[in-house]
């Protein structure tokens, strides 16, 4: 028998390591919705290996401002280490249909998540392309707004637009106009920033193409399409709550005129309404014909590329067009921008697309895929939703996501499936995705306007204003547990 104090040195070692896998698997996302396999590897080498691996992963991509190299690359090299030794397991065992079958199920739940994501990034980046981002920004600088009027604008700018749209893209489109508008002002710029980050985190959480977290709660088919909507409201709070005590700290001023003039590029009007058409068919895809909403997407793909086609062979009839009436006119500046048209390429548009990102969620797909069908997810979901109270586990969860990011918070979740109720994973949804903003590295967002409003919008800055935006944390979840009690 072993002395009492080395049980305990063994036990304290135990709980220290499973928190870490905890927090580990917390760290990145998952759709693989695969049960565990038939062997029990939780305490094996080639689970324990497969851990260290991963948490070696995890600790380079974290490192990734310090040692520049992209965050994809060891997830791909840990992903491939894992299922090889899955594999190595399952051969020795005599059971090599298991893993591969396992290694299918988690490359399926990606592929429709990659093709998704990917018609929606070209969607936008065509959208950017045509300038639509660009006169939004040139709109809100000619109109002269003061400053707490631009506070104010920006944010509910941002709330809205990334209901449709990435966060990312939204906060970065409205960082922009800040920084335009507001030059040299670095305080009031941090100020917008966080504002602006709040809002575009708290503005996706409730529609579900708003934020990668509440697509795959959709796709999962934990939450119906219309369900999200019930989030409107605590999403609401979560904004203004923060937003009302940062907007007494602003020096109330006008910013100097600025003129600006940015003309849509042909076809801009009739590719938004594609993307809106696109998204209705996806849900229709989904909510109807019970297919996944990446095919509708993909119809949708199929559609720019036929305008874009259009686009290209009309080009010449429509330059001569307008030559003609730019020259009765004498607009001869208009006739010199011209010169520069150059035809709509849909691929240019797919190339431009965050490769980076897609290939990053590949990798923790595979890796955490891996390690639940190893075992180690089961264990965790029985020790996290076994034993708490789900709404605590799930508040929890959101404040996990301001240290790591909301995406893998909630795909971890998914892939563990717990057992809840629907208003538990609205919860789940909301707190995951607004959870984030409580630090600048908790999403998306925060990390992207570091570097576009670099020196002036930082990690100190955002960390003063943690306790507004708490506030506002916790106001949103009590606003969800009061509205939408009856669906606990």
């Amino acid at each position: 028998m072993k002395p009492p104090n080395v049980l305990a040195m063994r036990q304290s070692t135990c709980r220290f390591a499973w928190l870490l896998i905890a927090l580990c698997l917390f760290a990145f996302p998952s759709l693989s919705y695969a049960a565990s396999g038939p062997l029990d590897l939780t305490a094996s080498f080639a689970g324990i290996a497969s851990v260290v691996i991963f948490v070696l992963a995890y600790a380079l991509v974290m490192s990734e401002e310090l040692i520049h190299m992209r965050k994809s690359k060891p997830v791909l090299v840990a992903a491939g280490l894992i299922w090889a030794l899955v594999a190595w397991v399952y051969v020795q065992a005599g059971m090599p249909q298991e893993a591969e079958a396992a290694f299918k199920e988690t490359l399926l739940e990606y592929t429709e998540l990659l093709l998704f994501l990917l018609v929606a990034m070209t969607y936008i980046n065509a959208m950017e392309e045509r300038r639509i981002f660009d006169a939004l920004r040139a709109w809100l600088v000619r109109k002269g707004f003061s400053y707490r009027s631009l506070f104010w604008i920006t944010g509910c700018l941002a709330f809205g637009i990334s209901a449709i749209a990435n966060n990312m893209t939204t906060a970065m489109l409205m960082c922009a106009v800040v920084l335009k508008v507001a030059e040299g002002d670095k305080k009031f710029i941090s100020l917008c920033c966080v504002n602006v980050v709040v809002a575009s985190n708290a503005g996706g959480a409730f529609s579900p193409f708003g934020d990668i977290t509440t697509l795959m709660v959709w796709q999962a088919g934990q939450v119906p399409f219309g369900g999200f909507f019930a989030l409107l409201v605590p999403a609401i709070v979560n904004f203004i709550v923060p937003s009302v005590i940062m907007n007494f700290f602003i020096v109330n001023r006008q910013p100097a005129a600025l003129t600006e003039n940015v003309w849509l590029k042909r076809g801009s009007r009739r590719i938004i309404a594609l993307f809106l058409v696109t998204v209705a068919i996806s849900v229709l895809c989904h909510s109807v014909l019970y297919l996944p909403p990446a095919m509708g997407m993909m119809f949708g793909l199929g559609l720019l590329q036929f305008f874009g086609y259009y686009l290209r062979r009309s080009l010449p009839r429509s330059l001569e067009r307008k030559r003609e009436r730019y020259s009765r006119r004498g607009d001869w500046k208009k006739l010199e921008q011209l010169g520069s048209v150059v035809p709509f390429d849909i691929f240019s548009r797919i190339a431009r697309s965050e490769w980076d990102t897609l290939l990053f969620f590949y990798g923790v797909v595979m890796c955490v895929g891996g390690l639940g069908f190893m075992g180690y997810l089961s264990l965790l979901s029985e020790t996290l939703y076994g034993s708490w109270n789900p709404v605590w586990a799930n508040v929890v969860l959101g404040l996990i996501s301001a240290v790591v990011d909301n995406i893998p918070v909630m795909f971890a979740v998914l892939s563990m499936a717990p057992d809840m109720s629907q208003g538990n994973w609205l919860l789940i949804t909301l707190t995951a995705g607004v959870g984030g903003s409580l630090l600048s590295m908790g999403s998306a967002a925060g990390v992207a306007l570091m570097g576009q409003a670099r020196g002036i919008y930082t990690f100190a800055g955002h960390l003063r204003w943690a306790p507004a935006i708490l506030l506002g944390y916790a106001a949103s979840i009590m606003a969800h547990l009061w509205i939408n009690a009856a669906l606990f």
